[in-house]
């Protein structure tokens, strides 16, 4: 059986139009829900945020055009949300991916090189 489930699974919308995307699952070691895009121009997936527990993040390229929300840790569940179809790449296949939270860091950001 699935234990993702997207809603709508499919939806048809205009320029300007608000559109709300809902995304759970039913795995209990999954606390981290990813939102992916993929446009008819470019049909690799693109990251446009996640919620860690309940943090959410949006990636730069997709600030200000989305929203991203939900608790992944305890309810199971994220949003993704957009208030206006505005560009002609909000025209595609939207994914919703749960997952195992990471934990990871960037040595270079933790070290400061010296002069």
């Amino acid at each position: 059986t699935d234990k993702v489930h997207q809603t709508p699974t499919a939806i048809l919308k205009g320029p300007e139009d608000k559109v709300n995307l809902t995304c759970s699952h039913t795995d209990q070691s999954y606390d981290m829900i990813l939102w992916y895009q993929q446009s008819a121009r470019n049909t690799g997936l693109k990251l446009i945020g996640y919620v860690r527990y309940t943090s959410p993040t949006v990636e730069d390229s997709f600030k200000g055009r989305f929203d991203v929300s939900g608790d992944a840790a305890a309810n199971k569940m994220a949003y993704l949300h957009f208030p206006k179809v505005t560009e002609a790449e909000d025209s595609a296949v939207y994914f919703c991916v749960a997952s195992e939270a990471q934990c990871f860091t960037i040595p270079s950001l933790l070290y400061k090189n010296p002069l």
